[in-house]
């Protein structure tokens, strides 16, 4: 019987998605829920499962190929026999096919590793030519990480880029591409240039990013924040609260909660805009903007006035975790009213952060320093933190803005307020 593969139902906000590798090629025997092929979207990498066991009979769109939802990409026999198995010829002998293929990408020495590998795992190791049992897997009981294989890239990339002397027979190579990247050569000698595709979600990053700007009358304000208080809170309790809820105390929380109870008082803030319509959302799903190997991605914690600092310290470290090991689906990145960005953690001093739409705000965290500062006349040393909120002016004023940063200043500046509720 011959079963169809299709593409997966997308998102209403996709049209249309890429295929990236096929893990099987025709001819192989596949098994029933099995990875056939990942498929990138504006959003996420998904896989495509077998729906059935049996045999790749055709394949329909080859890697690189633009799909559509519920698209037919192969075919697979239900009772097909694969070119490896045993067949009898006319005389009784037995007759063996030839293996014309091989089941995966990963090199010959990749397949001794003794653990299965993740999706995400097996296609950058595959991508990067790399011997996975040369890698320490710091997942649990001893399991292959992405993250793993990526600081292993690094390292061997930093002891490559060693600088060399450009004699005349040391040139760099520009025809080869960098490992895991299929680039293109445009220019020989001592200047080298390679032309690297844009990344279905980098393009759409590009997209929204630039709808934004040419949508929205964006508009950004400032405010700093003394963080003592909230450091001397998260050092007075960040061991009681590791041992009670397994999770670290970090100053995401702290950010959300004090945005929640700001976005309540200011609800324009939470609003988004259609046509000419404004809808104020009565619920709070927050974005945190996450960084991942495939580039800026933004899920969604829901319901975050109904959370505690435990729920949402847990809910973003899973999401990190799901960012590095490309397994965030699309409903972890569907929806949310107002979005947080931390560039702090990448040193950032101060920046103009652009909305995510169609949300009206978005809050930026920067790098805290020690600063002096002047309080009751005297100069201190205070922790402080500059905050920009960008803003969409076309239905949020200026002083709505500006007032939104001092309620999340007077929450972070007295914790206390945020239990009191006052």
């Amino acid at each position: 019987m011959l079963v169809e593969v299709k593409v997966p139902v997308l998102a209403e906000s996709i049209s249309e998605a890429t295929l990236m590798n096929w893990h099987k090629k025709i001819g192989d025997a596949v098994h029933a829920e099995e990875n056939l092929v990942d498929l990138e979207t504006d959003k996420v990498v998904l896989e495509v499962v077998s729906p059935k066991q049996g045999v790749l009979k055709e394949i329909r769109k080859p890697d690189g190929a633009n799909v559509l939802s519920d698209e037919v990409i192969a075919v697979i026999d239900t009772d097909g026999v694969t070119q490896t198995e045993t067949a009898v010829n006319d005389d009784g002998a037995a007759a063996v096919f030839p293996e014309p293929y091989e089941v995966t990408k990963i090199p010959p020495a990749a397949s001794t590793y003794d653990q299965e590998l993740s999706p995400a795992v097996r296609k950058l190791v595959a991508e990067n030519d790399v011997d996975p049992n040369k890698i320490i897997g710091t997942g649990k009981d001893g399991r292959l990480t992405k993250s793993d294989v990526l600081k292993y890239l690094e390292t061997v990339e930093k002891v490559e880029s060693e600088p060399v002397p450009l004699t005349p027979s040391k040139v760099p190579d520009v025809s080869l591409p960098r490992p895991g990247v299929d680039m293109k050569p445009v220019s020989d000698g001592l200047r080298p240039e390679r032309r690297v595709p844009m990344s279905r979600l980098r393009a759409r990053i590009a997209e929204r990013l630039k709808e934004a700007q040419n949508t929205a009358a964006i508009l950004t304000t400032f405010n700093e924040i003394n963080m003592q208080p909230v450091m001397d809170l998260r050092n007075k309790y960040k061991d009681r609260f590791l041992k009670r809820h397994n999770v670290k105390l970090g100053f995401m929380s702290f950010f959300v909660k004090a945005a929640v109870e700001a976005l309540k008082q200011y609800p324009v803030i939470n609003a988004s805009v259609e046509e000419n319509e404004i809808i104020y959302h009565g619920f709070y799903d927050i974005g945190i903007a996450v960084s991942s190997p495939r580039g800026l991605v933004v899920p969604i914690l829901r319901d975050v006035d109904q959370m505690s600092f435990a729920n949402v310290e847990a809910a973003i470290s899973g999401f990190g975790e799901k960012a590095r090991d490309g397994r965030l689906t699309i409903q972890d990145l569907t929806g949310g009213t107002f979005s947080i960005s931390n560039g702090g953690v990448f040193g950032s001093m101060l920046s103009t952060p652009i909305l995510n739409p169609p949300q009206s705000a978005i809050l930026g965290m920067h790098n805290i320093t020690q600063r002096p500062m002047v309080e009751n006349g005297e100069i201190v040393v205070r922790p402080m933190m500059y905050v920009a909120l960008s803003y969409d002016h076309r239905i949020i004023d200026g002083k709505e803005a500006v007032l939104f940063l001092v309620a999340i200043k007077q929450a972070l500046e007295d914790p206390a307020r945020m239990l009191l509720d006052i």
